[in-house]
């Protein structure tokens, strides 16, 4: 049995929330040189592509809700098979500023599923 969209939704919520944890007090320098750091935010970006696959799959209503949507699997896939050409600058950058706006986006889709808004 397939999961439900609102279990997708939690864990892009969530791996969101690792992302922002990961490069809290961080800027591009101290995130460059610290590679934990780095795997870590790049495979929670994986989570969030394969989340959001799902959502296209199993829940396209919910997936056609997440304005970069087709771009977070894009990048899903750019980091688990072109990984030599990751620019960490970019990883940086959507970390710090794409994540908060998907988070909130999918917070409010949570909430509207919660609510029982099915439209």
């Amino acid at each position: 049995m397939p999961r439900e969209g609102l279990a997708y939704l939690s864990d892009i919520v969530e791996a969101c929330e690792a992302i922002s944890s990961a490069i809290h007090g961080l800027d591009l320098v101290s995130y460059e040189s610290n590679r934990l750091v780095r795997s870590s935010v790049e495979r929670e970006f994986i989570i969030i592509g394969e989340a959001i696959a799902a959502l296209a799959r199993h829940a396209p209503e919910l997936f056609a809700r997440i304005t970069q949507a087709r771009r977070a699997v894009d990048f899903r896939n750019l980091l688990a098979h072109e990984y030599a050409t990751v620019d960490d600058a970019i990883v940086w950058a959507i970390a710090d500023r794409g994540v908060p706006v998907l988070r909130s986006e999918c917070e409010a889709l949570m909430a509207r599923i919660l609510q029982g808004e099915t439209d």
